[in-house]
């Protein structure tokens, strides 16, 4: 009878707690950001962008040009090096209606993005459609590349999720692959709180330094601020940088339109791991693991999770779902040694080094980091997860942090300034622990 009536109360405050994740109210996560305080274009030099930095309980204010003097010899930071494609194409149909087609992610033949860039012929996208009641027949559209004209044929299929449509693109020019004619005809996505057209400057600085994987339809913003100067004064110090591939997809500016969190639906996004990362992870010599930006923050604790599910024999282990970190007692118990350990075996047994894998991770200001232990980031938009998550570090003195930076004369969101959020030194977990 006491054994039961344990479990019972086990059950009842387990789920207390999935009920309390799940009731978290978006408007306890608003702010008033006037329209003159988010950054229209980037400043002149990128690490010349001011750095907010959240330290031992502290506000200090800096430049992103002295990132390496806010970190230890020892730190590692991991970067995200997706690189933003030119997704955005205006057409015109035969009447001469403007239509715009934004590629978001490839379905066939297909769903790899490296693949389907090298795609040749043919190739089915996802994608959001502007003034979709206007094409109702083939869309042609003539790209210059080189000394020839290759004509491209896009017609649209199903209706997939709101304005989202399966669109199919033809050409006839067996040399030339999806990534070259897009590049050459498409255009830089800025996101859609910027309010202009993209520029030449944009196909640079809406880019970071070391991107290298084509497939993001919006930039990880959070590593816009680097250089390879401040690269140089970071490996100077013996600070470690290495990198994760988490191609952004545009539900990451999909506001939260719900009242509470739980009725939020979050996007799905790809991510690839090295097993070089993952050893690399598994040593001990790691002071701290900071993240440059939320996608790595969110492909990181993605990577615990993924680690737990095969350590436990969870179905379906390369999907990360919205609310199974939550839900499951049991994965939020395995270490993170375990978890990493996990992997690795399985890379092992798969003969691969890469891990390949998909996310639709959440993370709430009620989760508790498992991988990371400090963060890189912009200031993000009202009423955003990426405001949940960033909360998830530093608790409710977002307000306090926020507060600051609109006293202090901060730039907002893509374009605008950093901040570094960084554990008190006591509160900074070992490697192998959980």
């Amino acid at each position: 009878m006491l054994l039961f009536l344990t479990t019972a109360l086990k059950f009842r405050i387990f789920a207390a707690a999935m009920t309390n994740d799940r009731d978290i109210r978006i408007e306890d996560y608003n702010y008033e950001l006037p329209e003159d305080r988010i950054a229209f274009f980037p400043v002149a030099q990128r690490d010349q962008s001011k750095l907010l930095v959240y330290k031992d309980g502290k506000i200090t204010d800096s430049r992103f040009c002295q990132l390496a003097d806010q970190l230890n010899s020892g730190d590692l930071l991991i970067l995200n090096d997706s690189k933003v494609i030119h997704a955005r194409l205006l057409v015109h149909n035969t009447t001469g209606a403007a239509i715009e087609i934004f590629c978001l992610e490839p379905l066939s033949p297909t769903s790899d993005p490296a693949t389907a860039f090298a795609q040749t012929g043919t190739v089915t996208w996802k994608c959001m459609v502007g003034n979709a009641k206007r094409w109702k027949h083939p869309l042609y559209i003539d790209v210059p590349i080189g000394d020839r004209t290759v004509r491209i044929t896009a017609t649209r299929g199903g209706n997939l999720e709101g304005a989202s449509f399966e669109v199919t693109f033809d050409w006839d020019a067996a040399d030339v692959s999806f990534a070259e004619w897009l590049e050459h005809y498409g255009k830089i996505p800025l996101p859609p709180y910027i309010k202009r057209d993209a520029t030449a400057d944009d196909e640079q600085r809406y880019q970071t330094v070391y991107a290298r994987y084509d497939g993001s339809v919006a930039a990880p913003t959070a590593g816009l601020h680097f250089t390879p100067e401040v690269f140089d004064a970071l490996h100077a110090k013996g600070i470690d940088t290495e990198y994760i591939t988490l191609h952004v997809g545009a539900g990451t500016f999909k506001p939260v339109s719900t009242e509470t969190i739980g009725e939020h639906y979050m996007h799905e996004e790809k991510i690839v791991i090295t097993e070089a990362l993952i050893e690399l992870l598994l040593g001990s010599r790691l002071r701290r693991r900071i993240a440059v930006g939320t996608t790595v923050a969110r492909t990181l604790e993605s990577l615990f999770i993924i680690g737990a599910k095969l350590r436990l024999g969870r179905p379906n282990p390369l999907l990360v779902e919205q609310w199974e970190i939550y839900d499951d007692t049991a994965l939020r118990e395995v270490t993170l040694e375990e978890s990493l350990t996990a992997i690795r075996d399985h890379l092992e047994q798969a003969g691969t080094d890469l891990l390949q894998a998909s996310t639709r991770l959440i993370i709430l200001p009620t989760y508790k980091p498992r991988v990371v232990q400090g963060i890189v980031t912009n200031f993000h938009q009202p009423k955003s997860t990426l405001l949940l998550l960033i909360a998830a570090f530093v608790g409710n003195e977002w307000h306090a942090i926020y507060r600051h930076a609109l006293g202090h004369n901060y730039r907002f969101l893509s374009y605008g300034d950093s901040n570094l959020y960084l554990p008190e030194e006591s509160t900074v977990s070992n490697p192998h622990s959980s």
